[in-house]
């Protein structure tokens, strides 16, 4: 029961490095995507608005970033109903969108700090709070499917199982034996009685 308990943990704790390390590499494409479209913007097109730059920086990253983590960091995890994954997945980044977002117009706004590159600190700050926040929210949230076609816990329910029914078998031994005691005190009962 302990090996089998070790080995579940140390099951769950490779699967969560392993998701963590691509959600990671997806993150850092996202990164520079987010980052480098929004520089660009900052000091181009959109020159004037650096809160609307993050914004579309932030925006084009989150699709590249559903697409990529649907297909490769939570492969086993995606649920049956894309539509509603989807949905999910773009409130959890429209959170995360804001929080980067927001930092760079608290930045701006709030305290009156006019220089670009302090404002394109602000938002990568913003990107490293949402990111944390989002790993958590795919996880639980968007990718949240039951890995019974992972191989490495294909045997899950079984050790779940097992346990409950070694309990049951428990319960009913204890049971049967109750039942097996007053069965034979009454057959004891009834012999005295026959005797008498």
């Amino acid at each position: 029961m302990i090996n089998t308990l070790a080995d579940r943990i140390r099951g769950l704790a490779s699967l969560f490095w392993r998701e963590v390390a691509k959600f990671g590499a997806v993150g850092g494409v996202a990164f520079v995507i987010d980052n480098g479209l929004t520089y660009y913007l900052m000091h181009g097109p959109m020159s004037d608005s650096e809160a609307k730059a993050r914004f579309v920086g932030a925006t084009v990253a989150t699709v590249f970033s559903w697409i990529a983590n649907r297909f490769w960091t939570f492969r086993h995890r995606r649920q049956d109903n894309v539509v509603r994954e989807f949905v999910m997945f773009i409130i959890i980044n429209g959170i995360g969108i804001g929080i980067s977002t927001g930092l760079t117009a608290i930045a701006k706004y709030g305290m009156n700090i006019q220089d670009k590159n302090i404002l394109f600190a602000a938002g990568v700050v913003g990107i490293l709070v949402a990111t944390v926040v989002r790993f958590f929210a795919y996880r639980f949230l968007v990718f949240n499917k039951e890995l019974d076609e992972e191989p490495a816990f294909s045997h899950d329910h079984e050790l779940i199982e097992a346990h409950h029914k070694a309990k049951a078998k428990a319960i009913h031994a204890a049971s049967a034996e109750d039942s097996a005691d007053a069965d034979a005190g009454s057959g004891e009962g009834e012999e005295a009685v026959k005797r008498r």
